[in-house]
């Protein structure tokens, strides 16, 4: 009987890449591949964990719990777990749970695969045994990252800013159009800075220009452009070029200048809502998701009423809200005093998401009538669920069709025309 193998991925979007390279090599050895099955009958589990935030090590040491439990009752007989937690953690999880079998950090698929008697194929590095659905896939263009934000412990996990090159990148690009993939979602723990290390100068708009040639690729996505240091070339490529989604992720964090600098985030509010009116004035129809960070050092309410009137006046089509916490070994740890309680901070976000919930349903609202390019993502019961150009998946709106007279095929791209909308998801009517 072949053996099964099940990975766990937890966390963003960059771990699940990692996830999916490991995959191709398992596969290649002989394994069978299971993604996030926790009703799996798989023998053998790797869990790839997040140690970004607490909440997310929390959800990874209670991952990992769970399958000791299943490891104890004799459901799986092998429990590995990799990632960001263990890269950060070994040693602290070694000691404290010592029933899995073998910790791994994020760099060290040779030694998994070493573990489960796996030959590493060096030929493999790219390939992709992808596991989101098969019309999109995230292409992640560099690792690590040179920033010195203040709460932030990616570079203390993943390392200093590696981009790959423009030649790796589109191969990889051309393989996932070769397996069906039409949208790419770009993502890096920072864009902005893609090519620097390699090229000495900023190179994401020369990398777009290469990926829309690709044959198959329908919508690239970008995803963590970081607003300092924006190579502004981007907004030429993109207001130029079809294939490229009208829809940018670019975390501000605050609107606070006091709060920024104590984050070390490089950029102003000034600075920012100069970036933002760039992106409008050249490219009206754009597309701004953010995030913001609530309950950092030295927000005083003064800072927190700023950060409400900058998200009401800036209107961002999507927007996420994070409350601080305190990740030992960063600058923020080292250098302040995390004095905000957590009850303050959660009012705090759930203020922002009030603002915010009435503005996505203003802009909403303003979609009735119009008529949208959907790609359709799946079918659940009698509904189509699909999303527009505007939408990464997951975390965007949907668009719900009801009723259809036809039957849409899962990856394929339809008109459909706006009939009703709430805050988080829109309706509509195939044309």
């Amino acid at each position: 009987m072949q053996k099964k193998l099940n990975i766990i991925s937890l966390g963003c979007s960059k771990n699940l890449v990692d996830s999916e390279n490991l995959s191709t090599q398992i596969k290649n050895g002989g394994w069978q591949v299971e993604f996030d099955n926790f009703n799996s009958d798989a023998r053998t589990i790797v869990i790839n964990t997040c140690g970004f935030i607490h909440d997310a090590k929390e959800e990874s040491i209670n991952t990992i719990l769970n399958f000791i439990s299943a490891k104890n009752e004799k459901k799986i007989e092998n429990l590995y777990v990799m990632g960001c937690l263990s890269e950060r953690y070994k040693k602290e999880l070694e000691k404290e749970i010592p029933e899995v079998d073998s910790y791994f950090g994020v760099n060290n698929i040779p030694d998994i695969l070493k573990k489960l008697k796996i030959d590493y194929k060096k030929e493999l590095i790219g390939e992709r045994n992808i596991s989101t659905p098969k019309h999109y896939a995230y292409l992640k263009i560099s690792e690590g990252c040179d920033r010195k934000c203040s709460f932030c412990a990616i570079p203390l996990i993943r390392g200093k800013h590696v981009s790959l090159s423009i030649e790796i990148l589109k191969k990889q690009a051309e393989n996932l159009a070769q397996q069906g993939v039409k949208e790419l979602i770009l993502i890096a723990q920072d864009l902005s800075s893609y090519g620097f290390d390699i090229y000495k100068e900023y190179k994401l708009a020369e990398l777009l220009e290469e990926l829309v040639k690709v044959e198959g690729i329908e919508w690239i996505r970008l995803h963590y452009i970081y607003p300092a240091n924006f190579p502004e070339k981007v907004i030429e490529v993109m207001k130029n070029e079809p294939k490229i989604c009208k829809y940018i992720d670019i975390p501000v964090q605050h609107a606070s200048t006091k709060v920024l600098k104590n984050m070390r985030r490089g950029h102003t509010k000034e600075s920012t809502l100069e970036l933002i009116q760039k992106f409008k004035t050249e490219i009206p129809e754009i597309v701004l998701r953010t995030t913001v960070l609530v309950g950092f050092h030295g927000e005083e309410q003064v800072d927190f009423e700023e950060l409400k009137q900058f998200v009401a006046d800036v209107k961002f089509d999507r927007l996420g809200v994070f409350t601080y916490s305190e990740e030992e070994g960063t600058y923020g740890a080292k250098k302040f005093k995390d004095s905000i309680n957590q009850e303050l901070k959660l009012q705090r976000a759930d203020q922002i998401m009030a603002i915010q919930q009435a503005i996505s349903l203003d802009l909403n609202f303003a979609k009735i009538g119009k008529t949208l390019k959907v790609i359709i993502d799946r079918k659940e019961n009698n509904l189509f669920i699909g999303r527009s150009q505007f939408d990464s998946p997951e975390v965007d709106n949907e668009i719900i069709i009801e009723n259809s007279i036809i039957e849409l095929e899962v990856g394929n791209f339809y008109n459909i025309k706006i009939t009703k909308a709430e805050e988080f998801d829109l309706f509509g009517e195939i044309c």
